[in-house]
């Protein structure tokens, strides 16, 4: 059997598996069950002659051959997409910008930069979806979306260790800040100490996130009295007084009425980066005029702050 024999179908699958990172939320995406993934998927390796996947407890990782097979099958996936919706009199995909993004950035940075772009450039179509970074990161390397916004932490590794290596752009760089209740002891200066944040309660992520919301390198267990998913929820709870959450300065303008965000001072620099993400080659001109979008709103809200 030639590669050449390999059907679209399991070309798509392959896709999707990549993105997902296991077989089982690549079935639920196509609405398969998790064996008819796996006899596309082998039919595909049988075709090329070789293991496309490591299987992993974790889930699946591309092999060489796979990361060869991705790179193609998301180039013919996109060129026959294409053709249909121009077969279909739909606009071309070219002015479509597919981009993903970290959960704080759709309070500001996301609004901010798709409403400069539609005011200059009103015929680029962008569409978004919000995800974790290994999700985006997956996303990028399948080719579903274009460009991803990416949240970064000391010491500042890159995403994954595939290759090529990603493109990435630091966006904006500034240190960690903490929301308080405006009625909290520590709402009453410019700026928290360090040490006050002992024996503090606060209001952490739910599930491979949960740390996030609690100030770093506390030499404490700390106290976590509320665990939410998204940041409004746990500025809705700082709010009302229930605790406090670590917050990126970027999200001052969209506090909720009874909450202040004040930096910290004392102990190491808590510094947070957010990237622009894409693959390895030349930017299509409509993501490249969202990326430039995107760095002139993370510039002007850091001169805001």
């Amino acid at each position: 059997m030639a590669f050449t024999d390999a059907s679209l179908t399991a070309l798509r699958v392959f896709r999707e598996v990549a993105e997902h990172g296991t077989l089982t939320a690549a079935a639920t995406a196509l609405g398969y069950t998790q064996s008819a993934v796996s006899r596309q998927i082998a039919s595909l390796e049988r075709a090329a002659g070789t293991p496309l996947l490591h299987r992993r407890h974790d889930g699946v990782r591309l092999t060489p051959a796979g990361q060869i097979v991705l790179r193609r099958a998301a180039t013919v996936i996109d060129q026959l997409d294409a053709t249909a919706r121009e077969l279909a009199g739909l606009p071309d995909e070219h002015a479509t910008v597919r981009l993903g993004w970290f959960t704080s950035a759709g309070a500001w940075l996301l609004p901010t930069a798709l409403t400069a772009l539609r005011r200059t450039h009103p015929t680029i179509t962008v569409t978004t979806r919000e995800g974790s970074t290994p999700a985006l990161v997956r996303a990028l390397r399948a080719g579903t979306i274009d460009l991803a916004l990416l949240a970064s932490a000391p010491p500042f590794r890159p995403p994954d260790k595939e290759t090529p290596a990603l493109v990435l752009r630091t966006l904006t760089e500034r240190g960690l800040r903490i929301a308080v209740p405006e009625t909290h002891p520590l709402a009453r200066g410019e700026a928290i100490d360090v040490a006050d944040l002992h024996g503090q309660r606060w209001i952490a992520g739910t599930g491979q996130e949960r740390v996030m919301g609690v100030w770093p390198g506390l030499d404490e267990r700390p106290h976590i009295a509320h665990t939410a998913r998204d940041w409004l929820a746990k500025l809705h709870l700082v709010a009302a007084g229930f605790g406090i959450t670590t917050v990126p300065p970027a999200l001052a303008p969209a506090m909720p009425p009874g909450v202040r965000v004040l930096p910290v001072r004392g102990g190491p620099a808590e510094q947070r980066r957010i990237l622009l993400a894409h693959l390895p080659r030349p930017l299509p001109e409509p993501a490249a005029r969202l990326a430039d979008a995107l760095r002139t709103a993370a510039l002007e809200t850091d001169l805001s702050l």
